[in-house]
């Protein structure tokens, strides 16, 4: 089972890029923004109390999104493995996911970090938001604060995984194609 953490900032690209290793690898694409937009949208009780966090730019607490990915994981028992986007964040929801993947029976691969620098993400979120109408992705201080908290609590996670020797960055820059040509490589690499 092939088990990919696709980690990098907001606008980094990883949904985009997930699309295309789903496809090429054969797994369930788990992306929690996803699942708390679909939440958000059908306004169920995760979705109101995620929103509260999402409209200020926070992180949605631990708890929450250790539920809801148990429950994604448990509603694909066929899958060949997962690309998980948006989880972990945290070092609590590192720990978690491993213990929810070695109850299964499996764990996770690597973590692949698409590295693209602070002024392209600002970019390339405000070009989202045009497309897309996300509105979290249009205010510039809620941009800020996104990448702030990425810094400062989810990129620590980076040590977690390099200790496990898991952690693998990949140049986050340049065309869609240009960037999974280097994902693909990066993966068949590990894999061989």
């Amino acid at each position: 089972m092939l088990n990919i953490v696709l980690f990098g900032p907001p606008g980094a690209g990883k949904g985009t890029q997930a699309e295309m290793l789903v496809t090429k690898y054969n797994l369930c694409h788990l992306s929690t923004g996803d699942v708390f937009r679909y939440n958000i949208k059908n306004e169920t009780e995760l979705g109101v109390l995620a929103k509260g966090f999402m409209d200020q730019g926070k992180l949605v607490p631990d708890e929450v999104t250790i539920k809801l990915l148990i429950s994604e994981v448990e509603k694909n028992p066929q899958a060949e493995g997962f690309i998980f986007d948006g989880f972990p964040r945290t070092t609590p929801q590192a720990e978690a996911l491993d213990k929810i993947l070695t109850e299964r029976g499996t764990s996770i691969n690597m973590m692949i970090a698409l590295d693209v620098e602070k002024a392209e993400l600002t970019e390339r979120l405000k070009n989202r938001a045009l497309s897309s109408g996300r509105a979290d992705d249009a205010d510039p201080e809620i941009i800020e604060n996104r990448i702030k908290v990425y810094m400062d609590e989810t990129f620590p996670l980076k040590e977690f995984y390099d200790q496990q020797g898991k952690f693998i960055k990949v140049n986050g820059h340049g065309t869609i194609e240009d960037i999974t040509a280097r994902l693909f490589e990066t993966i068949d690499l590990a894999l061989a």
